[in-house]
């Protein structure tokens, strides 16, 4: 199982909405060679984090998918729809028109190099965690054992809501 975050906050190079580019996003995963996008979660509108004054709340979702790909060819692969979005990376955590993150791949486990497997930050990121609990129920986290709804509830309430 491979578990993709989706996310954007701005608006694409065309104008596009942002959650127009993430659900476009969520369909070129199909074309990406090697995956297969089996489920994705509702879209969430949630508050920047951490908070960023002035920064418009991002669109967030998860995709549950299934392939046989290297981390480094899938991250390359989102990358280039991130690059294909208008995606620039001006300071870490700043706004963007998209952003496709690899949460995990099966029960792998890495440090280096990128992409670092599970994301190191999923873990404390209630807009992953919530919607990551839609797609794949009982998701155990491959370095905490822990389940994704025992994850959420260590987790303080955060703005999000489903649109």
């Amino acid at each position: 199982m491979i578990l993709i975050a989706l996310g954007a906050n701005l608006p694409g190079p065309d104008g596009t909405a942002p959650r127009a580019t993430c659900e476009a996003a969520a369909r070129a995963l199909d074309g990406i060679p090697g995956l297969r996008l089996l489920a994705l979660s509702r879209w969430w509108s949630t508050a920047p984090e951490p908070p960023l004054p002035g920064a418009p709340w991002y669109v967030n979702g998860v995709a549950r998918c299934e392939g046989e790909l290297a981390p480094e060819e899938l991250l390359a692969a989102l990358q280039g729809l991130e690059d294909a979005a208008g995606r620039v990376r001006p300071y870490p955590n700043a706004p963007r028109t998209l952003d496709l993150d690899i949460i995990a791949m099966g029960q792998l486990v890495r440090e280096a190099p990128d992409p670092v497997l599970p994301h190191p930050r999923a873990h404390l990121r209630r807009f992953v965690l919530q919607p990551l609990a839609e797609v794949a129920p009982g998701w155990r986290h491959p370095v905490f054992g822990k389940s994704v709804e025992d994850l959420l509830l260590t987790l303080p309430p955060a703005g999000m809501e489903p649109f």
